[in-house]
């Protein structure tokens, strides 16, 4: 029999370069939220994939950033201990990119005591002549790194890649029970889906100014029953998010609820309310009571 693997992949890059359509691809299963706006992930996510005789446990971290508030400082923490624990780095990058958006994180990676993989994603938009450009720019950025073209979205290479992690993993026991996909609760997909709805359907400062918190998941055999509260930072972000007649929060509703019944293969019932809970996103007490600053 083969000796057990398990180890932390974590994957950082700059916002919107596609971090957590890998890590769904690699997981199977919708764990991060994806939008074409950046900052869509705020946490960090684990997704863990399950074998005979290995574990990978993966983390999809916020795009890098310099923060403007307390929200995003506390995103960036979460940036900085995926670097602390990981046994292998995925630094994903998209071709025409150059370094990170953080020097200091850049440099992390260049004297990476731990493997490290650079994904250069999105090549089914690049010619091969640019391709070629590309892996001779990162090879000098970065000579200790392995280069390995991708397409998240369209899963080229995924598997070649998810190969050469699982070489690279170490011997050890697991780290999670073999069943378990994820290390957050239902109530945690429940409000990200929410907010990734409010991230689609609204435009300019609503999205980030948006907290969701559920608070009621009640399961039985037939049927979920949700109520989730969307909490924004002032009165007119309020009424936007309702719209006329409630129109707009009911198209949220309704999305929402569509991709929760695929997500936990049951009937789901949603209810959404809305709150004013003012500056939250420089409030160390919310940012706490909402899983950030821990």
């Amino acid at each position: 029999m083969n000796e057990h693997k398990a180890g932390f992949v974590n994957i950082i890059g700059n916002p919107n370069v596609g971090k957590s359509t890998l890590m769904n691809a690699f997981v199977g299963e919708k764990l991060s939220i994806i939008t074409s706006k950046a900052q869509t992930t705020r946490h960090r996510i684990l997704g863990i994939v399950n074998g005979d005789d290995f574990q990978v446990i993966l983390s999809d971290t916020p795009g890098i950033i310099k923060p403007a508030y307390d929200l995003q400082t506390s995103m960036m923490d979460f940036v900085k201990s995926a670097f602390e624990d990981a046994d292998l780095l995925l630094y994903m990058v998209e071709i025409g990119e150059k370094a990170l958006k953080d020097e200091q994180f850049f440099n992390k990676i260049k004297n990476s005591k731990i493997p490290v993989l650079l994904l250069l994603n999105k090549v089914d938009k690049a010619s091969q002549e640019l391709l070629e450009e590309q892996v001779q720019y990162w090879q000098q950025e970065l000579p200790s790194v392995e280069i390995h073209p991708i397409s998240a979205l369209q899963n080229f290479n995924v598997q070649g890649v998810f190969e050469r992690i699982l070489e690279l993993l170490p011997a050890s026991p697991p780290y999670y029970p073999k069943d378990q996909l994820t290390d957050k609760p239902e109530r945690f997909f429940v409000n990200e889906t929410i907010r990734e709805k409010i991230l689609i359907n609204y435009k300019k400062e609503i999205p980030y100014a948006v907290e969701v918190e559920t608070e009621e998941f009640l399961e039985d055999e037939e049927i979920i029953r949700i109520r989730s509260v969307i909490m924004v930072e002032r009165d007119s972000q309020k009424g936007i998010i309702i719209g006329h007649k409630g129109s707009a929060l009911k198209k949220v509703g309704m999305e929402a609820r569509k991709d929760l019944e695929k997500f936990f293969d049951k009937q789901v019932h949603i209810e959404l309310f809305v709150k004013v809970n003012k500056n939250w996103r420089n409030d160390s007490r919310q940012l706490r009571r909402f899983g950030y600053n821990n």
